[in-house]
């Protein structure tokens, strides 16, 4: 379940300091409905070899529509420890993530709300689940009532110890010790927990619509509610051992490994009474690859790394990837070219054993993925072309609210972007992005033919030597096309190929500056969404998916401020 991926920390985004004095960055964001975001980092050294960070983030809004509350917390506690002698070094991490949403199902389609002026303020426009709630401000409130709520943990310990070779840096008076690792022994241990859980509970007032899931996921309420659970945890003990080619050149380095990997799944689903569907446990032997090196001339970069699964629940499944990039230090430009393959099984909400499948027992073979890009940048142009190039079979995907389905043929897509920065006055710039796509085969999948982004403004200093401002337009637009369905219950988009999703061009006007270590942003968000129809206002809205509108006018401003105590 992925659909709160990009609000999410994961242990592949957390940073380890390493500071003389304690450092903090504090960022705060206010945007329409009170709509806010509070994010606070800090990290400070405990003794010189020892360091520790904490990070918190809030997300919460309570939407434009009727039941669109969101309410996102997300945490990260680190520890970094090395021996006076550099052979140790301990990573300790702890992150745990909080995401819920309410869910609508999208606006009623009864009749046209969105042109009825009885229904200018949007709050009060019917939608097809959740009821009517009324409007609440409070940001510390985490009531769910009808949607999803997803929860994880992940607790992880790395241990390093090094054997290479001693030396020092002496100036003046002062010796300050050094050591280049040779080869490197490597344990990580790793604990993560899952929850996914979608609640449509009667609640004062209101009775979940039997009838809408009788409709769309052809399944009965027995007792007017429903609430879907699947849990996992998962055990990671990896074993890797480093080589350093050159002492001097820690970019470069071979790593060869292997992971025991334990699950433990749990799945059920309640209307009157909670019960289980399935609880079991798997396990997969790992077996991982990398060769790294970035060159001392720092010309070429190259990543070559893989990851088979041997043995166990996911046995077959691999993947494998190459990076070349090619620096050219007279221009300031580079290329890289990029190959990728990966053989998986099919995500668990395809399985019958997950309560949030609905369809009949279906078999499903391994999706093939292979992807094959290049990119080449021209620093004295402000200009970037790049290209992917994707080959898929045994595509999964949900033809409607509900039932899954694997295309077993072959087919192809393209993608080639353009990104060019023009200089169009003395401090007028204008960057813009333009991205084509086309797939060739036979398969339901819809995509849009172009998209565009462009920013056009002012970036200098206005005259004040330490401000830096940048204020303009930013445009953003994709040619028409049959954008996928969304299904609240699973928390994912399918395809569907009736309606057609023609928008208008967004538009933003934005403000930002800087002052040494403080920034600020001001944007005026969807002033393409202006109408004189039923009166002046801002409620001709683009669709992000059939049913599921933008919103009008919204207003961000958001302050952001690093400082060393």
């Amino acid at each position: 379940m992925h659909a709160f991926d990009v609000y999410k920390w994961g242990l592949e985004s957390i940073r380890f300091f390493n500071t003389t004095r304690p450092y903090t960055e504090l960022a705060y964001l206010l945007g329409g409905r009170t709509e806010q975001i509070i994010e606070i980092t800090h990290t400070q050294n405990v003794k010189p070899n020892w360091n520790v960070l904490f990070q918190y983030r809030l997300i919460n809004s309570p939407g434009f529509f009727k039941n669109q509350k969101t309410n996102h917390n997300d945490y990260t506690i680190t520890s970094w420890f090395q021996s006076v002698n550099k052979r140790y070094n301990n990573y300790f991490a702890i992150v745990a993530n909080a995401q819920q949403s309410d869910e609508n199902g999208g606006l009623d389609d009864k009749k046209d709300y969105l042109n009825d002026p009885i229904y200018n303020d949007r709050f009060n426009i019917p939608t097809k689940i959740g009821g009517d709630v009324e409007f609440g401000r409070n940001f510390f409130s985490s009531t769910l009532n009808v949607g999803n709520r997803y929860a994880d943990l992940h607790i992880m310990l790395k241990q390093q110890y090094d054997f290479g070779k001693k030396d020092s840096l002496v100036s003046d008076s002062t010796v300050i010790p050094l050591f280049y690792p040779r080869l490197r022994f490597e344990h990580v241990f790793r604990y993560s927990s899952y929850k996914f859980r979608f609640i449509d509970y009667a609640y004062s007032g209101y009775t979940p619509d039997s009838a809408y899931y009788q409709d769309n996921y052809n399944y009965t309420l027995l007792n007017d509610s429903l609430l879907l659970i699947d849990r996992w945890k998962e055990f990671n003990n990896e074993f890797s051992i480093y080589t350093f080619p050159d002492a001097k050149n820690q970019l470069q380095f071979l790593r060869l490994g292997a992971i025991l990997q334990n699950l433990k799944a749990e799945t059920s689903r309640s209307d009157d009474t909670l019960y289980n569907i399935f609880d079991g446990t798997f396990y997969n032997i790992i077996a991982v690859g990398e060769y790294r090196n970035k060159t001392r001339n720092r010309k070429w970069d190259m990543v070559a790394a893989g990851k088979l699964y041997m043995a166990g629940f996911n046995s077959g499944d691999y993947e494998a990837n190459v990076t070349l990039k090619r620096f050219v230090a007279k221009s300031g430009g580079y290329f890289d070219l990029g190959f990728r393959n990966v053989n998986r099984t099919p995500s668990f909400v395809f399985d019958k054993n997950s309560s949030f499948y609905f369809d009949t027992p279906k078999d499903f073979n391994k999706e093939n993925i292979t992807q094959i890009s290049a990119s080449l940048f021209l620093s004295k142009l402000g200009a970037r072309l790049s290209g992917n190039y994707f080959l898929v079979s045994n595509y999964t995907y949900f033809k409607n609210y509900y039932e899954a389905k694997q295309d077993n043929g072959l087919f192809n897509l393209l993608q080639v972007s353009l990104e060019k920065r023009i200089r169009i006055g003395k401090r007028w710039i204008w960057h813009t992005d333009v991205y084509f796509q086309q797939k060739t085969g036979d398969v339901e999948l819809n995509l849009p033919l172009i998209f565009t982004r462009n920013r056009i403004g002012y970036e200098g200093t206005l005259g004040f030597r330490k401000l830096n401002m940048a204020f303009g337009l930013e445009i953003k637009y994709h040619s028409p096309y049959k954008a996928d369905a969304y299904s609240p219950v699973i928390g994912k988009f399918f395809y569907q190929d009736s309606i057609r999703i023609n928008n208008k061009p967004d538009v933003s006007a934005y403000m930002h500056f800087r002052i040494r270590n403080f920034r600020a942003f001001l944007r005026l968000e969807n002033l393409n969404t202006v109408t004189t129809q039923n009166g002046f206002g801002f409620r001709d809205h683009n669709f992000a998916a059939p049913g599921y509108p933008y919103p009008g006018l919204n207003l961000r401003f958001g302050v952001y401020w690093s400082f060393v105590n």
